[in-house]
């Protein structure tokens, strides 16, 4: 009965975990990358929306910091569009160039080196951190914007709630997550696209009074603050304005889980944002000057103009409601990209070793739940801190976007310059990267010389914190690779003599079981120790290994056949090295995500099979251990210890020192 209970416990643990993040994939499923993959209309959903729906808030941004000059608002819309089709284009050249996605932490990495790499991916992290974020608390703004004052103070309870909501459709899995919130999207393209094409053609008799404001006002200007001081107004403005432009480089980042041909399917998804995003931010420019929309306390501008627009439509306020509550939940499927983009930029830049490995990990849903979880709570913490102020946001938002735009646009502009030899259109394509990296650059230092007392410091501290945290996990990883070098040259061809023993371990035979990653001293090191601490022990050595799947490997079904061919290949070195030490060896492998659920299946399976069986495992052991040893370095000996030793399999870890 004792033992029943537990396992109970276990099985309803795992039912309940299965109704709420969803079923394990089938890693052995000939199809899994074609059902994960999104074609170009769903990763527009999933990737796009984060663009689509900045029309929420950059637009009134931009708008709200013209004053009283709002006759600037239409000439603001078309460089506002032109701007975004500028950035979209230089941002397909990038998905044409890199196809295996990062965006501008791999352009940087790779154009402009390793350092513009790791600052232009922590400014990712802390502007995917803040795409969850605004986006959220924009949705909640929304959605207050009809719900009566007195519940106003529980705006930030609600969006930490949503925030946790998200956190969990995203471990599901991405393409899960975002076929739920499909039917969200489609509302706001039909509810917006007849919001803004109702403002312009039922308000065709304002035009000629909207070019005489727009004279007149341009008029009194020049005589007033003069050329420069329209200039500066418009600029101000626009910089302002630049959380319009957020988003954009989502699909650049995202390349890994769209449907083949990939670079196809990326500049598609491109291209249907970028003329959403353009038609949107535009007209709404020109509606807010046509309707002469002002701001009222405790709705956003958006809203105001539905009221406006709708009010004489039959039930033109639920028409109102519905687009408002549309956009507002739009802004819950734009948080999509900083779960979906955000933990690839992790896994990335944790394969770079310059975050914990195990952030490149993925979960047995094919999630990287570790990065998900890790930019959910960082968001819920910075609700909580600004209190869910969107004005706040935006600013500390702009600043990050415009530095990674910026090193991309540059990083490009020097690929293009490299390569005049071979590509004819080469000037054409620069100057495009061109225009992006003034643009870019210029709203990068208006927002942060604006912005920098009213909250911008504060990405800067962030951002700078983020870059000095993966300096330190970069050289940590350095001084350990090094003295596994060591082990490498030492050990890697061990010379031994005697016979080679081609005989097939004995069933009842003492059995070392040794748990080994990809051929190296480490794994060897491990091997001797058995020797010299039980000598003459053990007559059989299997080697039990697993081919995981992480970031780096899981896309598509030819890297995982790679991947697998690669750890057999080491598993065969570490037999061969058995049989010339006179042992009968064999070895077992296994294709998974989850190293310990896979390892103790096969440990279970062999201590049936080799009843005087015992399992052997290395682990790394410091002069002075470190509390955040166990953070960089995963405890994956002790976990398979535990589970293991509970199956009543005897399990030795054995001490591999590395002297740093």
């Amino acid at each position: 009965m004792g033992q029943e209970q537990p396992a109970a416990r276990q099985n309803l643990v795992r039912r309940l975990a299965t109704a709420v993040f969803g079923a394990p994939k089938y890693l052995k499923d000939p199809s899994l990358f074609h059902k994960m993959s999104l074609v170009p209309v769903l990763a527009w959903v999933g990737l796009g929306a984060d663009g689509l729906s900045s029309s929420s808030y950059g637009p009134e941004e931009a708008f709200r910091a013209l004053g009283s000059h709002t006759y600037l608002a239409i000439t603001l819309g078309v460089f506002t569009a032109l701007t975004v089709f500028t950035i979209s284009y230089a941002y397909s050249r990038i998905i044409e160039h890199f196809p295996h996605g990062g965006g501008g932490y791999i352009v940087a990495t790779h154009m402009l080196g390793e350092r513009a790499g790791v600052v232009s991916g922590s400014a990712l992290l802390v502007d995917y951190v803040l795409t969850i974020t605004v986006s959220i608390a924009s949705c909640v703004d929304a959605l207050f914007s009809y719900i009566p004052k007195a519940w106003h103070g529980y705006k930030v309870e609600v969006a930490c709630v949503l925030a946790v909501v998200l956190i969990v459709l995203n471990i599901r899995g991405v393409k899960e997550s975002i076929a739920v919130m499909a039917p969200i999207f489609m509302v706001f393209v039909a509810t917006h696209v007849l919001l803004l094409l109702d403002g312009i053609f039922t308000h065709t008799d304002r035009f000629a009074p909207l070019a005489v404001g727009f004279h007149s006002g341009l008029s009194h200007d020049l005589s007033t603050i003069g050329v420069f001081g329209i200039m500066m107004l418009f600029l101000r403005a626009y910089s302002l304005g630049g959380g319009t432009y957020t988003g954009i480089e989502a699909v650049s980042n995202g390349l890994q889980i769209m449907r083949e041909p990939r670079v196809q399917t990326g500049k598609r998804t491109m291209m249907y944002m970028a003329s959403s995003l353009a038609f949107t931010a535009g007209l709404l420019f020109l509606c807010y000057t046509l309707i002469g929309v002002r701001p009222v306390e405790g709705k956003t501008l958006n809203s105001v103009l539905a009221d406006a627009l709708f009010a004489d439509w039959p039930l033109g306020g639920v028409l109102a409601f519905v687009t408002i509550f549309s956009e507002g939940a739009l802004l819950l499927v734009a948080a999509q990209a900083g779960f979906v983009d955000g933990p690839r930029v992790m896994s990335n830049m944790a394969v770079d070793s310059w975050l914990p490995h195990r952030f490149a990990a993925l979960s047995v849903r094919l999630t990287m739940r570790n990065g998900i979880v890790l930019m959910g709570l960082a968001s819920i913490a910075l609700l909580v801190y600004t209190g869910g102020s969107v004005s706040a946001l935006v600013v500390m938002y702009s600043i990050n976007v415009f530095l990674t735009f910026s090193l991309s646009q540059l990083g490009m502009s020097r690929f293009y310059i490299q390569r005049r030899r071979e590509d004819a259109q080469w000037v054409r394509h620069l100057s495009v990267h061109l225009v992006g990296l003034v643009l870019c650059a210029t709203i990068l230092a208006v927002t942060t010389v604006e912005k920098f007392a009213e909250g911008g410091w504060l990405t800067l501290l962030i951002t700078s914190v983020v870059i000095g945290i993966c300096y330190l996990i970069r050289g940590h990883y350095q001084s350990v690779r090094k003295g596994m070098e060591q082990l490498d040259e030492a050990l890697l061809d061990f010379p031994t003599t005697g016979p080679v023993n081609e005989a097939a371990p004995s069933r009842n035979d003492p059995t070392a079981i040794q748990l080994v990653s990809a051929y190296s001293g480490f794994g060897v090191h491990t091997l001797l120790s058995i020797l010299t601490t039980f000598p003459k022990t053990y007559k059989n050595v299997i080697f039990v290994s697993v081919a995981v799947i992480d970031s780096g490997s899981f896309k598509g079904a030819e890297e995982l056949e790679a991947l697998e061919r690669s750890v057999q290949e080491g598993l065969l070195k570490y037999v061969t090295l058995a049989r010339r030490l006179g042992f009968a060896a064999d070895y077992r492998l296994a294709v998974a995500t989850d190293v310990v659920e896979s390892v103790v299946g096969i440990c279970r399976e062999l201590g049936e099979e080799y009843p005087r069986s015992t399992v052997f495992t290395g682990q790394l052991t410091f002069r002075l251990e470190k509390f955040y040893h166990r953070m960089l370095h995963n405890e994956t000996a002790f976990a398979i210890q535990r589970r293991l030793q509970w199956d009543g399999l005897t399990t030795v870890i054995l001490p591999i020192r590395v002297s740093i």
